[in-house]
Protein backbone atom coordinates (compact mmCIF):
# COMPACT_ATOMS: atom_id res chain seq x y z
CA UNK A 1 0.00 0.00 0.00
CA UNK A 2 2.84 2.43 0.79
CA UNK A 3 4.10 2.33 -2.81
CA UNK A 4 0.79 3.90 -3.90
CA UNK A 5 2.08 7.18 -2.48
CA UNK A 6 5.13 7.27 -4.73
CA UNK A 7 5.41 10.36 -6.91
CA UNK A 8 2.88 12.24 -4.80
CA UNK A 9 4.05 15.65 -3.62
CA UNK A 10 1.91 15.62 -0.45
CA UNK A 11 2.51 13.25 2.49
CA UNK A 12 0.20 10.27 3.09
CA UNK A 13 -1.43 11.97 6.09
CA UNK A 14 -2.78 14.79 3.89
CA UNK A 15 -4.02 12.42 1.20
CA UNK A 16 -5.72 10.20 3.79
CA UNK A 17 -7.44 13.17 5.41
CA UNK A 18 -8.73 14.38 2.03
CA UNK A 19 -10.25 11.00 1.19
CA UNK A 20 -11.82 10.78 4.64
CA UNK A 21 -13.34 14.27 4.40
CA UNK A 22 -14.89 13.59 1.02
CA UNK A 23 -16.61 10.32 1.88
CA UNK A 24 -17.32 10.83 5.58
CA UNK A 25 -19.20 14.12 5.22
CA UNK A 26 -20.56 13.81 1.68
CA UNK A 27 -18.67 16.92 0.56
CA UNK A 28 -18.04 18.07 -2.97
CA UNK A 29 -14.48 18.15 -4.28
CA UNK A 30 -14.63 21.95 -4.27
CA UNK A 31 -15.70 21.88 -0.60
CA UNK A 32 -12.68 19.76 0.30
CA UNK A 33 -10.43 22.11 -1.66
CA UNK A 34 -11.79 25.09 0.32
CA UNK A 35 -11.33 23.32 3.68
CA UNK A 36 -7.72 22.55 2.87
CA UNK A 37 -7.09 26.12 1.70
CA UNK A 38 -8.24 27.41 5.10
CA UNK A 39 -5.43 25.32 6.60
CA UNK A 40 -2.95 26.78 4.10
CA UNK A 41 -2.79 23.52 2.15
CA UNK A 42 -3.09 24.39 -1.52
CA UNK A 43 -4.33 21.38 -3.49
CA UNK A 44 -6.22 21.63 -6.76
CA UNK A 45 -9.60 19.98 -7.11
CA UNK A 46 -8.17 17.87 -9.96
CA UNK A 47 -5.59 16.39 -7.58
CA UNK A 48 -8.28 15.75 -4.96
CA UNK A 49 -10.40 13.92 -7.53
CA UNK A 50 -7.45 11.73 -8.51
CA UNK A 51 -6.70 10.92 -4.85
CA UNK A 52 -10.31 9.94 -4.22
CA UNK A 53 -10.40 7.65 -7.25
CA UNK A 54 -7.02 6.08 -6.47
CA UNK A 55 -7.02 5.66 -2.70
CA UNK A 56 -10.74 5.45 -1.86
CA UNK A 57 -11.31 1.90 -3.15
CA UNK A 58 -8.29 0.56 -1.24
CA UNK A 59 -9.40 2.17 2.03
CA UNK A 60 -12.89 0.70 1.52
CA UNK A 61 -11.58 -2.82 0.90
CA UNK A 62 -9.49 -2.72 4.04
CA UNK A 63 -12.34 -1.35 6.14
CA UNK A 64 -14.57 -4.16 4.96
CA UNK A 65 -12.00 -6.79 5.97
CA UNK A 66 -11.55 -5.24 9.42
CA UNK A 67 -15.24 -4.92 10.25
CA UNK A 68 -16.08 -6.81 13.45
CA UNK A 69 -19.74 -7.49 12.75
CA UNK A 70 -23.12 -6.02 13.68
CA UNK A 71 -25.26 -6.23 16.81
CA UNK A 72 -27.89 -8.90 17.46
CA UNK A 73 -30.97 -6.67 17.05
CA UNK A 74 -31.96 -5.00 13.78
CA UNK A 75 -34.37 -2.08 13.39
CA UNK A 76 -36.09 -1.73 10.02
CA UNK A 77 -37.88 1.13 8.31
CA UNK A 78 -38.34 2.72 4.88
CA UNK A 79 -37.51 6.15 3.49
CA UNK A 80 -39.63 7.64 0.69
CA UNK A 81 -37.55 9.00 -2.21
CA UNK A 82 -38.40 10.19 -5.70
CA UNK A 83 -36.16 9.39 -8.65
CA UNK A 84 -37.05 10.91 -11.99
CA UNK A 85 -40.42 11.90 -10.55
CA UNK A 86 -41.26 8.29 -9.63
CA UNK A 87 -41.82 7.14 -6.04
CA UNK A 88 -39.29 4.65 -4.66
CA UNK A 89 -38.63 3.25 -1.19
CA UNK A 90 -35.24 3.00 0.47
CA UNK A 91 -35.46 0.09 2.91
CA UNK A 92 -33.07 0.36 5.88
CA UNK A 93 -31.72 -2.06 8.46
CA UNK A 94 -29.82 -0.63 11.46
CA UNK A 95 -28.47 -2.48 14.49
CA UNK A 96 -29.01 -1.44 18.12
CA UNK A 97 -25.82 0.64 18.06
CA UNK A 98 -27.06 2.71 15.13
CA UNK A 99 -24.74 1.11 12.57
CA UNK A 100 -26.31 0.70 9.14
CA UNK A 101 -26.47 -2.98 8.19
CA UNK A 102 -27.91 -2.52 4.71
CA UNK A 103 -30.10 -0.33 2.53
CA UNK A 104 -32.05 -1.44 -0.51
CA UNK A 105 -33.87 0.70 -3.07
CA UNK A 106 -37.15 -0.77 -4.38
CA UNK A 107 -40.22 0.45 -6.22
CA UNK A 108 -42.71 -1.28 -3.90
CA UNK A 109 -43.50 -1.74 -0.20
CA UNK A 110 -45.35 -5.05 -0.50
CA UNK A 111 -44.59 -8.44 1.04
CA UNK A 112 -42.37 -9.53 -1.85
CA UNK A 113 -40.29 -6.38 -1.44
CA UNK A 114 -40.01 -7.06 2.31
CA UNK A 115 -38.95 -10.65 1.64
CA UNK A 116 -36.25 -9.51 -0.79
CA UNK A 117 -34.96 -7.05 1.78
CA UNK A 118 -34.86 -9.70 4.51
CA UNK A 119 -32.87 -12.05 2.31
CA UNK A 120 -30.50 -9.25 1.38
CA UNK A 121 -29.59 -7.99 4.84
CA UNK A 122 -29.34 -11.55 6.19
CA UNK A 123 -26.50 -12.04 3.72
CA UNK A 124 -24.94 -8.68 4.61
CA UNK A 125 -25.11 -8.76 8.40
CA UNK A 126 -26.09 -12.31 9.30
CA UNK A 127 -29.24 -13.50 11.08
CA UNK A 128 -29.99 -11.34 14.16
CA UNK A 129 -31.56 -12.48 17.41
CA UNK A 130 -34.43 -10.03 17.09
CA UNK A 131 -35.97 -7.68 14.53
CA UNK A 132 -37.92 -4.51 15.32
CA UNK A 133 -39.95 -2.88 12.55
CA UNK A 134 -42.27 0.03 12.00
CA UNK A 135 -45.94 -0.87 11.55
CA UNK A 136 -45.73 -1.78 7.87
CA UNK A 137 -47.86 -4.92 7.40
CA UNK A 138 -45.64 -6.21 4.61
CA UNK A 139 -43.05 -7.29 7.17
CA UNK A 140 -45.54 -9.51 8.97
CA UNK A 141 -46.83 -11.06 5.74
CA UNK A 142 -43.31 -11.82 4.53
CA UNK A 143 -42.47 -13.37 7.88
CA UNK A 144 -45.54 -15.57 8.07
CA UNK A 145 -45.41 -16.77 4.46
CA UNK A 146 -41.76 -17.50 3.93
CA UNK A 147 -39.45 -16.57 6.83
CA UNK A 148 -41.08 -18.10 9.90
CA UNK A 149 -38.35 -20.73 10.17
CA UNK A 150 -35.62 -18.20 10.89
CA UNK A 151 -34.60 -18.26 14.57
CA UNK A 152 -34.40 -14.45 14.73
CA UNK A 153 -38.20 -14.29 14.65
CA UNK A 154 -38.72 -15.84 18.07
CA UNK A 155 -40.58 -12.63 18.88
CA UNK A 156 -41.70 -10.47 16.00
CA UNK A 157 -41.90 -6.91 17.35
CA UNK A 158 -43.79 -3.87 16.19
CA UNK A 159 -41.78 -0.76 17.04
CA UNK A 160 -42.13 2.96 16.58
CA UNK A 161 -39.50 3.94 14.02
CA UNK A 162 -39.22 7.35 15.66
CA UNK A 163 -37.79 5.69 18.76
CA UNK A 164 -35.41 3.24 17.13
CA UNK A 165 -31.76 3.84 16.19
CA UNK A 166 -32.57 4.16 12.49
CA UNK A 167 -34.26 7.48 13.12
CA UNK A 168 -30.86 8.98 13.85
CA UNK A 169 -29.24 7.63 10.70
CA UNK A 170 -30.71 9.95 8.09
CA UNK A 171 -27.36 11.58 7.36
CA UNK A 172 -25.65 8.24 6.83
CA UNK A 173 -28.59 6.93 4.84
CA UNK A 174 -28.30 9.97 2.57
CA UNK A 175 -24.65 9.10 1.98
CA UNK A 176 -25.40 5.42 1.49
CA UNK A 177 -28.16 6.29 -1.00
CA UNK A 178 -25.45 7.26 -3.48
CA UNK A 179 -24.53 3.57 -3.64
CA UNK A 180 -27.51 3.19 -5.98
CA UNK A 181 -26.45 6.06 -8.21
CA UNK A 182 -22.68 5.65 -8.14
CA UNK A 183 -21.05 2.31 -9.11
CA UNK A 184 -18.75 2.37 -6.07
CA UNK A 185 -19.67 1.17 -2.60
CA UNK A 186 -17.40 3.68 -0.88
CA UNK A 187 -20.21 5.87 0.43
CA UNK A 188 -21.67 2.79 2.08
CA UNK A 189 -18.45 1.57 3.64
CA UNK A 190 -17.03 4.85 4.87
CA UNK A 191 -20.37 6.23 6.06
CA UNK A 192 -21.19 2.96 7.76
CA UNK A 193 -17.96 2.42 9.68
CA UNK A 194 -17.57 6.05 10.77
CA UNK A 195 -13.78 5.81 11.01
CA UNK A 196 -11.82 8.90 12.04
CA UNK A 197 -9.22 10.51 9.77
CA UNK A 198 -6.37 9.95 12.20
CA UNK A 199 -7.10 6.22 12.11
CA UNK A 200 -6.83 5.84 8.35
CA UNK A 201 -3.10 5.45 8.72
CA UNK A 202 -3.68 2.04 10.33
CA UNK A 203 -5.23 0.86 7.06
CA UNK A 204 -2.14 1.50 4.95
Amino acid sequence: MHNLYKRHRFPPSVIQHVVWLYYRFNLSIRDVEDLLAKRNINVSYEAIRLWINKFGPEFARRLKRRHQGFGDTYFLDEVFVKIGGKQHYLWRAVDQDGEVVDVYLQERRDANAAKRFFQRFFKTGGIPREIVTDKLRSYGVAHRTSLSGFPCFTGYLQGNSLKNPSSGCNHHTFIIFFTYICPTSLFYLIGNHRFESENIGHLV
